[in-house]
């Protein structure tokens, strides 16, 4: 017998909500970056009505506790019907919807007509479509890697690619992903809006060194950790604490959008039967909470890293020549920066176009140059009148991420590298010119030698220890426009340093916006690297 429901309400307090958009390594919403801090929800026995989750009433009780500990985000592995969006929005809840084609992966064997299963998939987004607490939709969860051996990644590839478009067909903006676990890494899901991982690796020094691979093949897209978690039956309750309290913490250090603590309760049901011999949840069955449950909270309540723990002194540096129109961009950034000890340097270059007095009203320390004297002598002299023992060099035309020096900062601490760089990325909307020199070779790129380890970082988005720039003197003056990220990141390695990457370490790049820019800037980089290849 279906249970009937009395009409639900929704709370005017809650409906600003902005759909969470992806905005390269990190997701946003409501004008906010969005910290994905979730917990999975199921799978469960299906009750009398067919739906396979607990009672509303229990549903609404879990939701309250969860909200009450901090937690934001719940994946469901099967779509969720329209009162559990609604009661997860009232506690403040977005959801991740599982749309689980992996149940339908299998006729994949018989037939090549998909008609049936995007069917399927079309009623399902349909039950959700346009509710503001869908966070976004899971094509699937885990196909598993014999299978997909058996019908060839590329099969799955457009399988998952054919699904994706069907959702975007029924619930046009929402955000897409596919939930894929190591064993089957290599499968393209280009199609994805966030690239989604499952992850169970009870040794953390495994764990922390697989997140890098993970963002490398997320590339310029968040990577959301779906699934981590210790079986506190086998492990214990205090080790499960800690162990999951730690992989949040290292999770969300290494730059991840997101994370969901596998699971929210004991209570699971799977292939037909209630499952006994694991207990993976916060809770237990009678939700009664274990110490994971204020573990997690407490980790979760730090996001994306504690506020006590000691942070450097670093200094940023930008370096700019007739730079005025974007530079308020740049400067903008650097006012919103999260940090609890930095300063601001601009080095102006003889500009001609007010860019040091534009500097100025942002009340950073400006230093301006009488004449041009080039990229590399600027450079110079900002990190010789430095007082952070960290130089962090940003770009006129970049704009850093809030937490742009937090994550710098911690892969200084935590590393012996002498410099660490981050990805750079073109914003949307500066033109059709812009997106298409985005998308052109001789942008400013990182090299990576391994997931971690870097040959190159380019001088828009770079940092470096400033005992390790005083070593080798800086900068090589006779680079005045480009070629100097490269030649002193080659000193730097030749002096026996080594250079690191991090992910979350992200700014925006705004690209050339006109053919002859872009053209001046490859000219540039043409003379820089005659220069390279002769010193």
């Amino acid at each position: 017998m279906a249970i009937q429901l009395e009409p639900f309400s929704l709370p005017n307090a809650t409906a600003s909500w902005e759909r969470p958009r992806a905005g390269g390594k990190f997701l946003f919403a409501d004008g906010d970056k969005l910290h994905v801090k979730g917990v999975t929800y199921g799978t469960f026995r299906a009750g009398e009505d067919r739906v396979e989750f607990p009672p509303p009433a229990m549903v609404e009780r879990d939701f309250r506790l969860m909200a009450a500990h901090g937690v934001n985000a719940v994946r469901t592995y099967t779509p969720p019907p329209r009162w559990l969006l609604d009661r997860a929005w009232q506690q403040g809840l977005r959801v991740m919807v599982g749309l689980a084609v992996e149940r339908d992966v299998g006729y994949l064997n018989d037939t090549r007509d998909l008609s049936g299963i995007a069917a399927r998939v079309r009623e399902r987004v349909r039950a959700c479509a346009g509710h503001p607490a869908v966070l976004c939709y899971a094509i699937g969860n885990e196909i598993p890697a014999p299978v997909v051996r058996w019908l060839g990644p590329r099969r799955i590839e457009r399988f998952l690619a054919r699904m994706a478009r069907e959702v975007r067909e029924q619930d046009p903006g929402a955000l897409i992903t596919y939930v894929n676990y190591p064993s089957t890494e290599y499968l393209d899901c280009g199609f994805a809006d966030l690239i989604s991982f499952n992850v169970y690796l009870e040794s953390m020094e495994r764990f922390e060194a697989y997140l890098p691979r993970l963002q490398n093949l997320a590339g310029d897209r968040p990577l959301l950790i779906t699934e981590l978690g210790l079986d506190s039956l086998r492990a214990g309750v205090e080790a499960q604490a800690a162990m999951v309290s730690k992989q949040v913490r290292g999770a969300f250090a290494a730059g991840s959008a997101g994370v969901f603590v596998y699971a929210w309760t004991d209570e699971w049901h799977r292939g037909g039967e209630d499952v006994h011999d694991w207990d993976f949840g916060l809770v237990r069955r009678d939700r009664a909470p274990k110490p994971a449950l204020a573990a997690v909270s407490r980790a979760f309540a730090e996001v994306p890293f504690a506020d006590d723990e000691r942070w450097p002194r670093i200094s940023v540096v930008v370096c700019t020549y007739n730079g005025s129109r974007l530079l308020r961009d740049a400067l903008e950034g650097i006012k919103q920066l999260d940090y609890p000890d930095f300063e601001a340097i601009v080095v102006d270059d003889g500009s001609a176009d007010g860019s040091g007095a534009l500097a100025a009203e942002y009340g950073v320390r400006v230093i301006r140059n009488a004449e041009n004297r080039g990229l590399s002598a600027a450079r110079n002299t900002g990190w010789q009148a430095a007082t952070g023992e960290i130089i962090a060099y940003l770009d006129d035309d970049a704009r850093p991420d809030p937490q742009w020096l937090r994550y710098l900062a911690w892969a200084f601490r935590t590393t012996g590298h002498v410099g660490i760089g981050g990805p750079n990325i073109a914003p949307a909307g500066d033109g059709w010119i812009a997106e298409c020199v985005a998308h052109s070779p001789g942008g400013p790129m990182h090299v990576l030698v391994s997931d971690t380890v870097a040959e190159h970082i380019p001088g828009c988005n770079m940092a470096f220890r400033r005992s390790a720039l005083a070593a080798i003197a800086g900068f090589d003056a006779r680079f005045r426009t480009a070629g100097d990220d490269v030649d002193l990141c080659w000193r730097l390695q030749d002096a026996g340093g080594t250079l690191g990457f991090h992910a979350g370490a992200m700014v925006w790049h705004h690209r050339r916006n006109s053919v002859r820019t872009y053209w001046r800037q490859q000219l540039g980089y043409g003379r820089a690297e005659a220069l390279l290849e002769a010193k």
